[in-house]
Parts: C-alpha cells; structure tokens; sequence
C-alpha cells in the first residue's frame, strides 16, 4: 500500500514539472532501466552467490554475456551475469533476467504512443539520444507501425454496419494537407455515434461522395425506417444524399453554416448584429414562429445588403427541418448544427498533428481510420437520446413511410 503511494506521489511529482524537465526525465529512461535492471540482478546474485569474492555451497560468480532486455517497447542490449550451480555442474542465468528478456513487445502501445503523443521521427530521436539500443530503426518502427495502421484501415473500411438502426447521418469535410477528407458520421435510435467512412478528395462533390455513401450500403447501412442527414449546405452533400437515400431521407441543413453564410456578405460592424438575430430566431422552438422572424430578418437585409438575403433564402425550410418536426427543445442542441461532427473533426486534427509528411494517399488514409477507431471509444452518446424515438416517429410522418408499407 505505501509502494503505491509512493509511486502515485512520484508520478504527480513529474507530471507538475516543466515540460523541458519532463523531456529530460523521459529521454534518460531506458538508463534509469539499465539501473534498475542491474540493481535486481546483483540482488539475485547476492541471494545465492553472496557477495563478491564470497564463498557459497551451491553457486559460484562465473563472468558474464552479451543480452538484450525489453524496456518498454524497446530491446536493449545488457550484461548478462552468469551463475556457476555446483550441484548441478552448470552455468545459469539469473530468473530476472530470462523474465526482462522475454516480455512480450506490447505493439498496441507503440501506436498509441505515435498517434496520440510522440511523432515517429522524435520517438527514435529520443529513444537513440540516450542509448545503444538495437532493434528500434526508423524502418523497423515504419514497418510495426503500419502494419497496425494497416489492420486498423481493413477493420474500418469492411466492418458490417447491419447490426445497428441508424437514424441519423452527417457529413462534413475537412482538409487535411491540400484534401478534403469527408467524414461520415452516423447516430443511432439509442444515440450512439458511429463514424461510418470517409473519403479523400479535392472538394465535396457529390459524384465522390455517392461513392462514399453506396460504400456505406454495401456493408449493410440500414436508411429503410427513414433518415435525417445533416448538412454543411454544399450542393455536392445535398445531391449526393437525396440522390443516395431518395425519398427515405429528409435533410436538416446546419444553421451555424447558414447564419456564418448569411453574414459573410455584411460589413463587420453589421456581422454581430445579425448573428444575435439570426441565433434569437432560430432558437424559437415553434416552426412558424421562428419562420415570421426569419421573414422578419430577410426582409431587412433586402434593404441593406440583396446578396445576405439571398443567402437567408436559400435552403430556407431545410434550415428549419427540426422545428417542423416539432423537436427543437428535445434535440435541436444535437440536430440542429453539425456540431456532432466539428467536434469529431476537432478530435481528428490532435491526433494527426504528429505526422507532418504525408508520403501518400495510402498513408492519410491509415492514420485517419486508427485515429477515428480511437475517438469513437470514447464519444458519447448524443444529447437527449431517450426521446430518439420522439425523431424516428417524425421522420417516418415526415416521410408518410408508414403509408407506403400499407399500400
């Protein structure tokens, strides 16, 4: 009980020091092993040998040789002291070291160490500074790491989405070294978040993204009981969707996008007025109230600025999805913006902040399935998902989908 303290205290204590004292501390680490591991041997040498130059019944000192331990995921090369049994009439090494030497390399941590932390070039930079070690070359840590980004791709691109009812989609975009990585992200009927696939291209055209959601079908994407997407407002998101999911989809344009959109178009001492009458309308929970203050709003910027108003009307009513299935104060906070899939992307950006190079499309492609594989463990689930139920019965009246399975 007072070791664990002792290491928790010590733990605390190096995570409060400056990041340059903490750097220092980390690089030395494999020496402060080597330490370590010298420390248990004597101590075993000791126990049965004695000490040195002592006489011993059934063991003698007898030199040493070349080995190598596991620190961490490292292999390090040690002297290995030898024991003389003299009953036996052979030569052992010590039970701690054949335990150091054969521990298991625990790749799972080695990724998780460059996708969430170090990159690959400053892990052997700091690992080398210190130490001999063998084993840890920029092409063998290469080689683990994208074998396990590898499986992580497969697993992501061919896993069966038929065990879940989905009721919900967004999709967004985001840019990542002159591509547009578009993300899907799915929501359940009991809320769970779900990234589905993504895709690489220059822009959000609906031709790439109609491959990316056919994908989604292929491996059992279930839209039968109706369907929200949620939508930035790109023409290529909206054509691909209504073309993909037809007449099961109703869409819900984000009103974030929209009232950035609307105005883009005003002079900066204009902007802050408009956004608080913009977000004020929008957040009147009855479709027809906020739909008289959004008149409201485009009819005075008809006098000051034609273009922010065109910008207001269109897409008008797929602004307002929500608020005609009456559902703005049960779950206008999740589906009224994309904020679910900001956020994701926001996620996405810490984990990919490490690798500066991006060799090629096969790479980006890698570190993005692993890092979404990663935030979807600890995502939750969206606000208000008890009264889910309250948005499929709407969709579906949305939709009149319960007339076409009667006729």
């Amino acid at each position: 009980m007072q070791d664990s303290k002792i290491n928790k205290e010590n733990l605390e204590w190096l995570l409060e020091q400056p990041n340059d004292t903490q750097y220092e501390l980390f690089k030395n680490f494999v020496e402060i092993a080597k330490l370590h591991y010298n420390q248990l041997l004597e101590e075993e040498m000791r126990e049965k040998a004695g000490e040195k130059y002592s006489r011993s019944d059934q063991y003698s000192r007898w030199s040493s040789n070349p080995g190598s331990i596991r620190v961490g995921n490292e292999k390090v090369k040690v002297e290995v002291p030898r024991l003389f049994n003299k009953q036996t009439g052979k030569a052992e090494t010590p039970d701690y070291y054949e335990k150091l030497h054969n521990l298991e390399i625990p790749t799972e941590e080695v990724l998780k160490k460059v996708i969430l932390g170090l990159s690959q070039g400053d892990y052997e930079k700091v690992t080398r500074s210190v130490t001999d070690s063998f084993g840890l070359s920029q092409s063998s840590i290469s080689r683990r790491f994208i074998e396990e980004r590898s499986k992580a791709l497969e697993e992501f691109e061919k896993r069966d989405l038929s065990n879940h009812e989905f009721l919900a989609i967004i999709i967004d975009g985001k840019y990542l070294s002159r591509d547009n990585v578009v993300i899907a992200l799915g929501v359940t009927s009991t809320g769970v978040k779900v990234p589905l696939g993504f895709i690489q291209t220059t822009t959000e055209n609906s031709k790439a993204v109609k491959g990316l959601l056919k994908n989604l079908l292929e491996r059992g994407f279930n839209f039968t009981g109706g369907l929200l997407a949620l939508l930035d407002g790109s023409k290529g998101l909206h054509k691909a969707v209504t073309e993909v999911f037809g007449e099961f989809v109703v869409i819900q344009r984000c009103q974030w996008h929209k009232r950035e959109n609307v105005v883009s178009y005003l002079s900066e001492n204009q902007k802050a007025l408009f956004r608080g009458k913009l977000q004020r309308a929008y957040s009147e929970p009855l479709y027809e109230e906020a739909k008289i203050r959004l008149f409201a709003i485009r009819d005075e910027l008809k006098k000051i600025n034609l273009s922010a108003a065109n910008s207001l009307e269109e897409g008008f009513e797929e602004t307002l999805t929500i608020h005609r299935l009456g559902l703005v104060e049960e779950l206008g906070r999740s589906f009224t913006t994309t904020n679910i899939i900001e956020s994701l992307n926001s996620q996405l950006a810490k984990h990919l902040r490490n690798a500066k190079n991006w060799v090629n499309s096969e790479m980006k492609s890698r570190w993005v399935a692993t890092a979404l594989l990663e935030i979807e463990t600890r995502m939750k689930r969206v606000n208000n998902y008890k009264k889910l139920n309250l948005l499929i019965t709407a969709i579906k009246a949305e939709l009149k989908l319960d007339q076409q399975m009667v006729a």
